[in-house]
């Protein structure tokens, strides 16, 4: 779930950092070294990362993620809380990787990148009875009719969303929560006009709440784009991203990667 860069993002104060209860998840085949244990932060973001009905870490990119430091011999200890609060614990240290984020000049201050490992697609979701009466192709288009779009605060939703967020008279068009289920609440309550949501997610969230017949997929996307994980500087050092990229590789090499992908594909 990509961030917003300070520059762009759709909220200027930084929150107290929470420190909600961590769950170690062991993945080594072989005795884990003190030093290799990775604290990871994780968001309620389904498919890719929510904590299951047994409470342990589940999704898309928690299940890499535990490949990849089976692959390096390395234990996770995963802690979960909103992206605000988790972008403030990585930059003081207090996590070691967040997964699911884009490259910034703002986060390049105070975080390593690894190699993307998956792309995603940020597409605009309406009430479904409003589809007909909305032709704009365009975010920029449809900010411009006056309509309201609901955003989550932090997130970056690359160039075309930044260009227009930081034009003052279209700002206040945007409405910032800090969770998916906020912005699906307020289009609901026709407090805004449509979100903006990973393609992906949104289905899910929708099909989980019996809400896919009220609300769906606009045309307007933001197109895909690469994520990458990002790692603390105050904590992980760049010898360690190169180990991860390493491993990333050899899973994609061994089939892994894509056995991942397949069962969350279908």
């Amino acid at each position: 779930m990509p961030a917003q860069p300070e520059s762009t993002s759709a909220s200027s104060a930084t929150p107290e950092p929470k420190t909600p209860a961590a769950v170690a998840v062991t993945n080594a085949v072989t005795p884990v070294a003190a030093q290799c244990q990775l604290k990871l932060g994780f968001e309620a973001w389904e498919p890719y990362q929510y904590t299951a009905l047994d409470n342990k870490p589940s999704g898309l990119d928690i299940e890499l993620v535990q490949a990849i430091a089976q692959q390096m011999g390395c234990e996770i200890i995963a802690q979960q809380g909103s992206w605000t609060d988790l972008i403030s614990s990585l930059k003081a240290g207090n996590v070691d990787l967040l997964l699911g984020a884009s490259i910034t000049p703002a986060r390049q201050e105070y975080a390593h990148f690894s190699e993307p490992y998956r792309q995603e697609q940020f597409v605009l979701f309406v009430r479904s009875a409003d589809v007909a009466g909305y032709p704009q192709n365009t975010l920029a288009e449809f900010i411009g009719a006056g309509k309201k779009v609901g955003i989550i605060s932090e997130y970056y939703y690359g160039t075309e969303f930044a260009d227009l967020y930081n034009q003052a008279p279209l700002k206040q068009q945007f409405v910032e929560a800090s969770l998916s289920e906020l912005n699906l609440a307020r289009l609901l309550d026709e407090d805004i006009d449509g979100m903006l949501e990973d393609s992906f997610v949104g289905h899910a969230m929708l099909r989980r709440k019996g809400l896919d017949k009220q609300i769906g997929a606009h045309s307007i996307s933001m197109g895909n784009t690469d994520v990458f994980v990002m790692f603390s500087k105050a904590t992980v050092k760049a010898e360690q991203v190169s180990a991860f990229n390493q491993a990333l590789a050899a899973i994609k090499a061994d089939g892994r990667y894509n056995g991942i992908i397949q069962r969350y594909i279908h």
